[in-house]
């Protein structure tokens, strides 16, 4: 057998629950409003943040940056000798830990797709690019005397 609840009585424990939530909801939308205008306010009030001691940003001509040569685009890139023969392709460039230029160019001398080949170092300066960036000549340089220098090896992490 069910228990069922006189319906008078069944309307007052539903209006009183819905009255007690809706007082809940009420009190919770009014302390969230409060919290939100609270951490507006502090962000708002706040001085702005400061660049941290030592570091300075500088604006930078964007002209000049837009005709100098993306390192992404180089990496990977045939090097030729000043007699059009492949000699290698780029496989790195390396800055010199106060940042201000690029001190090497890693080729890789030999090999296939990456395999087997000879990694070698020479003086980034030493690479001449030209102006479109799609070629990368190393004057005076053949495959067998990149063969002959010291194999360069990555530091591991």
């Amino acid at each position: 057998m069910e228990a069922t609840i006189p319906r008078p009585l069944s309307k007052l424990i539903i209006s009183t629950a819905t009255s007690s939530c809706r007082r809940n909801a009420a009190k919770w939308t009014r302390f969230s409003g409060l919290a939100a205008l609270a951490g507006l306010l502090a962000v708002l009030s706040s001085n702005p943040a400061l660049p941290q001691a030592g570091v300075a940003l500088v604006k930078v001509d964007l002209s000049v940056v837009a005709q100098g040569y993306r390192m992404s685009k180089l990496i990977g890139s045939s090097v030729i000798n000043d007699k059009n023969e492949k000699i290698g392709s780029l496989d790195d460039v390396i800055a010199s830990k106060d940042k201000k230029q690029l001190d090497f160019g890693v080729l890789q001398v030999g090999g296939f797709l990456g395999v087997g080949g000879h990694l070698v170092a020479v003086p980034f300066d030493s690479l001449v690019i030209d102006d479109t960036g799609n070629k990368i000549t190393l004057p005076g340089a053949s495959k067998e005397e990149l063969k002959k220098l010291s194999e360069f090896h990555y530091r591991s992490s």
